[in-house]
């Protein structure tokens, strides 16, 4: 059988998706079975505000073997254990979309439906008090999973708040150690074969770089999927129509929360993201009905310590390269396509792409079935994350302002139309083919935008109310005693994983 293996791969843009599919690779493929190089230039910027993530990534951490402590310490991170939406279903409401379990399940029924019934009889406390990460985050505590048998102790989902300049350093050194070959160096100039597969590349200092596998990692430009092989955009603006942030890191304001805020503003959003040496702030906003000066304006005035750099604006378009997959080209991060950091999924996505690339590794011949199947559930997973964060500004009581009027009464795509209107009849939610966001993630937004069911699982009422109020009592016992037991997020940190 001949050999067709990959000899050669490129990876063009470091950044966090350059870096992370450097370290991914050179881990799994080795040094001895191809060469892979990351071609960057120190005079491009990286957008590098991508510093929230979602509990997936310790899929990907695993996968490099790093040692948590150590990758915390290097990237002055803290721990994240949900999002808190501040004025989204109206102004002055507050919820949290937490990670992990909400309540505990019974008789193979979701905690929520049983206590979507008491709480419409006035029986039940706030969804809060019975869920672990939920009821930490109000009280500014943290731990990882222990031992602890049956209690919720035992199995706490949690992500990362990382600077992402910090993060990439940390995935080039680990890169490099793996065998990466780094070049500085702007493409001016990129090869096609008579096949319209890419050949090489030119830098500008006149080297040419040939590769049999190309990874573009350029950002929102898309380099080589887009301005050499010309793939082609899918613009969702219409459904997300915020197309501009602008970033600004201040001082840090007291100890870290172990979470990320999101506060909804006239014409957007504001995140709050908490490092262990300062804050991560940006404001997301619609340029239709918000000017660059009032979005600044509105940041700084809702910061929480002073300014440690001037305000970057950044402009991008919502949507998606219309194929991720083209060709013997790869496209991530930004060159792949751009959805707000709303729920955190940047970082998810690139990671999410690197595990079906493995999946479908290619050779030479570049199977066109292998690659079609690539590009389907690649579109999946971003039409599915789509239509959650169009879920935020659609489903809202917010009529304030012309941006919110706009959202509210926009059309939107028909599954996400079936999973509202059925929520709103039983509670119950279809999950699409293990789309990323489960049950409870959809119903914690649905709930927390405003909408109430008009009924609940039918089997809730295998209980009867005196036997569902003294399970959830004790559902909300074990969380409070678990959350007590908890120490602060900070005195977590100092004790393992402090930034030098």
């Amino acid at each position: 059988m001949q050999n067709n293996k990959i000899k050669k791969i490129l990876i063009l843009g470091g950044g966090t998706a350059g870096w992370m599919a450097a370290a991914a690779l050179s881990k799994v493929l080795r040094q001895e079975f191809c060469e892979i190089r990351l071609v960057e230039s120190e005079q491009i910027g990286t957008v590098g505000v991508g510093e929230a993530t979602i509990p997936q990534i310790q899929l990907y951490n695993q996968l490099l073997g790093l040692d948590e402590n150590d990758f915390v310490r290097k990237t002055q991170a803290t721990f994240k254990l949900g999002i808190q939406f501040v004025n989204w279903n109206k102004k002055g409401s507050s919820y949290f979309h937490a990670f992990g379990d909400v309540g505990k399940d019974m008789e193979g029924v979701h905690f929520y439906q049983y206590w979507l019934k008491m709480r419409a009889l006035g029986k039940a406390a706030d969804i809060d008090e019975y869920t672990l990460t939920a009821s930490a985050c109000h009280e500014n505590r943290f731990m990882r999973s222990i031992d602890a048998g049956n209690s919720p102790l035992s199995n706490i989902a949690y992500a990362f708040h990382f600077d992402a300049g910090l993060y990439a350093k940390y995935l080039r050194e680990l890169s490099e150690s793996n065998g990466v070959i780094r070049t500085e160096g702007k493409v001016v100039k990129t090869n096609l074969r008579d096949s319209g597969f890419i050949h090489s590349v030119q830098l500008d200092d006149g080297q040419e770089y040939q590769a049999d596998f190309f990874i573009d990692c350029s950002g929102f430009r898309g380099v080589l999927i887009e301005e050499a092989l010309h793939t082609g955009y899918e613009d969702w603006s219409h459904w997300l129509p915020c197309d501009r942030a602008v970033a600004v890191p201040c001082a840090s304001a007291g100890e870290p929360w172990p979470f990320t805020r999101s506060t909804a503003h006239k014409a957007g959003w504001q995140w709050r993201i908490p490092l262990q040496n300062r804050i991560g702030n940006g404001h997301v906003y619609c340029s239709q009905f918000m000017s660059d000066e009032e979005a600044t304006q509105i940041l700084l005035d809702n910061l929480d310590g002073e300014p440690l750099a001037e305000p970057r604006i950044l402009k991008f378009v919502t949507g998606k390269r219309r194929k991720s997959w083209n060709k013997n080209c790869l496209a991530l991060g930004l060159a792949g396509g751009f959805m707000e950091p709303l729920e955190s999924t940047s970082i998810h996505l690139v990671q999410s792409a690197l595990s079906k690339l493995f999946s479908f590794f290619p050779n030479k011949n570049f199977d066109q079935e292998d690659i079609d199947e690539y590009n389907r559930q690649i579109d999946f997973e971003y039409e599915r994350i789509r239509d959650f964060l169009i879920l935020h500004y659609y489903v809202t009581e917010r009529d304030d302002s012309p941006f919110w009027k706009y959202c509210r009464t926009m059309d939107v795509p028909v599954e996400l139309t079936q999973k509202i209107e059925q929520f709103k009849r039983n509670g119950r939610i279809a999950r699409f083919n293990n789309e990323m966001f489960n049950d409870l993630s959809w119903f914690e937004v649905m709930y927390g935008q405003g909408i109430v069911p008009d009924s609940y699982h039918a089997l809730v009422d295998i209980f009867s109310e005196e036997e569902l109020h003294n399970r959830m009592e004790g559902i909300k016992s074990v969380v409070n005693k678990s959350k007590n037991y908890m120490p602060s997020h900070q005195e977590f940190i100092n004790q393992n994983c402090k930034a030098k």
